[in-house]
């Protein structure tokens, strides 16, 4: 008996056609674009060059975006299952022989799928054990993260610039793909339904991390609203960081043309501010809060530095790619940023960062720094 190797005619359905490739592609591509442009408005947050000037309003501006990166990554996932199901087939076309210019077409078409494909899976799937903070690979996530988004919109471009003639050409439904459909089994119509709703199902199902009114619904979210001390989750624990206690000597020092040293009690002895804030973590959730503390600027101007100031911040942790952060000019100088000392109502918790730590609208939560013992003004 002889193994038989499949043809492309060997797949009959009507669904595996370029009509179904091309909607479903065009909904993968937009959720592509969406994921791309939101994380490198993270990346930028994280890792921008000196001169790029973030804004500091909407003050939520960072928990939308990185909510809906997280979302469009989590959504694309049955998009792609979908979209490669449709167009599977057009692997065991055999090329033409003798080899000529369209086979070379073929070739390059080929390799540029399996790029695409490869680095887009690879993307997803690291993006979603990021979200469970769970690492189980030798290399930086963040950094091998971003170079994978970039693979993917190079291959992805080559793959549109072969496909265009036949992207364009079933853009719009004919009357040829209406009678290429016809056939037994599931429909046109409904598989697009099928695959519209996985996606929204996954969404719904994750989304509640950045939207707490469907929190209780948040199957798929490894974080929840509400929960973790004083009513707001915590990605790293004063023990994951090292620190295990404060002594009752802790002093915050500020080093700018005046130093100055303040205890804690002095600190809530200084004209305390409120601001109404959310966490927004990369890993996708976020929750507002209400915070009180001393506002940077105000220390700013007590140790004689100008507005215009670049403030570096120093933890307490240990060890980990963020015991230092950088607050940039607009930032130190905004009335909503606070060294906090009080969350919710009540002192901070210590894996919340007691005895302070920064709060500023639309940033990264990895950029507001927990434990913070000092704060340098830079030049």
């Amino acid at each position: 008996m002889s193994l038989r190797v499949p043809t492309e005619q060997s797949f009959s359905s009507p669904l595996h056609h370029p009509r179904v490739a091309t909607v479903i592609g065009r909904w993968l591509g937009v959720a592509v674009a969406v994921c791309f442009l939101t994380g490198l408005f993270s990346h930028l947050q994280q890792s921008g060059p000196g001169w790029l000037f973030i804004p500091t309003r909407p003050a939520s501006l960072y928990r939308v975006t990185q909510g809906l990166h997280v979302l469009s990554g989590t959504m694309a996932v049955p998009l792609l299952l979908a979209k490669l199901w449709t167009v599977y087939p057009k692997l065991f076309a055999r090329p033409p022989w003798p080899p000529s210019r369209k086979a070379a077409g073929m070739i390059v078409e080929r390799l540029s799928i399996l790029v695409l494909v490869s680095a887009l899976a690879l993307e997803l799937f690291t993006g979603f054990l990021n979200t469970l903070q769970w690492y189980p690979w030798p290399f930086p996530f963040r950094q091998t993260h971003y170079a994978l988004a970039w693979i993917i919109v190079g291959a992805l471009l080559v793959h549109l610039a072969i496909k265009f003639p036949l992207i364009t050409s079933h853009w719009r439904g004919t009357a040829a793909d209406r009678e290429a459909s016809q056939g037994t089994g599931l429909s046109r119509r409904s598989m697009f339904r099928a695959v519209a709703g996985a996606g929204a199902l996954v969404g719904i199902a994750s989304v509640g991390q950045s939207a707490p009114v469907l929190g209780s619904i948040a199957v798929l979210a490894p974080r929840k609203p509400g929960i973790g001390p004083q009513g707001l989750p915590v990605n790293r624990t004063a023990r994951d960081a090292g620190v295990t206690a404060v002594d009752a000597d802790w002093r915050l020092t500020v080093r700018g043309p005046k130093q100055l040293e303040y205890s804690l009690d002095e600190l809530r002895a200084l004209p305390q501010n409120r601001s109404a804030l959310p966490i927004a973590c990369v890993e996708g959730w976020s929750q507002g809060a209400r915070w009180e503390g001393v506002r940077i600027r105000d220390l700013l101007a007590l140790c004689g530095a100008p507005m215009s100031s670049r403030v570096r911040v120093i933890s307490m942790e240990q060890d980990g790619f963020y015991t230092t952060s950088e607050l940039p000019p607009q930032f130190a100088a905004d009335p909503l940023t606070l060294l906090a000392l009080r969350l919710n109502g009540s002192d901070l918790d210590l894996d919340h960062g007691f005895p302070a730590r920064i709060i500023a609208p639309n940033r990264p939560g990895v950029l507001q720094t927990k434990w913070v013992h000092r704060l340098e003004v830079l030049p």
